[in-house]
């Protein structure tokens, strides 16, 4: 059953000539609207009654976006439900830069990855105007922003779920995706049912840069936090197994 989906996408760009500040980056999260009917003005229609698999990035992304759709495919491929057939797909470019052409091209690479028969049907790229797209990514709660010093965009990792009325049921955060998780959030909102909030993910795409193959500065202090966490943890493990147990002295 094919859907008939117009939805067209959005950016705010930003004319300053220098990087987004810390500030600014913390900004870039998920403000997750469970419960949220999309504006019907958006043109968003799914007329075959299925759940809406809706992925916010930008064609060009060198970063974080691949990842994204790279762990949403993967997870799509553990499941017997497929993309055309038990639910639809909506990719959104933010960039209103992006042709067309951007888009289908992304759509032969994508489908080629996902390798199900009939997703053809089931999976839409879209471009659009910046107007609509930012009315979409305000009631989805996707903040991002455009930084005119790398000329790429800060946003956030994850997926919406929306109900065939076009309701957010739930969010999925990062960019790997538990199959089992991913198939019970299909489930849900094809029953138009609503999720809980979850915890955000600090995962930006700005924070990476594939060429320097270098991570910015919060994702590397959450990982030397981390790092020296697990080694705490590692010495009172030594410092408790080489202590002589009280049987040992005694005796």
């Amino acid at each position: 059953m094919k859907a008939s989906l117009t939805l067209l996408s959005l950016v705010l760009l930003s004319t300053r000539a220098i990087a987004l500040t810390p500030a600014e980056l913390q900004r870039i999260t998920f403000d997750q609207h469970i419960g949220q009917v999309l504006s019907h003005d958006l043109k968003f229609r799914e007329s075959g009654g299925q759940t809406i698999l809706l992925v916010l990035g930008y064609y060009r992304c060198p970063m974080l976006c691949t990842l994204i759709n790279d762990g949403m495919i993967a997870s799509l491929q553990e499941l017997r439900l497929s993309a055309g057939r038990d639910f639809q797909i909506v990719s959104v470019s933010i960039d209103p830069s992006e042709a067309p052409e951007a888009a289908a091209a992304k759509k032969i690479q994508y489908l080629k990855q996902y390798g199900r028969a009939g997703a053809e049907d089931g999976w839409h790229f879209l471009v659009g105007d910046k107007n609509t797209i930012a009315q979409l990514a305000n009631e989805t709660g996707f903040r991002f922003a455009y930084d005119s010093l790398s000329g790429e965009f800060a946003h956030p990792a994850g997926l919406i779920l929306l109900t065939p009325d076009g309701k957010i049921s739930r969010y999925l955060l990062g960019v790997r995706f538990d199959a089992r998780e991913l198939q019970d959030a299909i489930t849900a909102a094809a029953n138009r049912q609503e999720g809980s909030l979850v915890k955000q993910l600090v995962l930006v795409c700005f924070h990476y840069n594939p060429i320097t193959g270098k991570y910015g500065a919060l994702i590397m202090n959450v990982l030397r936090l981390s790092s020296v966490f697990t080694l705490i943890l590692l010495l009172v493990l030594i410092v408790r197994l080489a202590r002589p147990s009280r049987r040992t002295i005694m005796s």
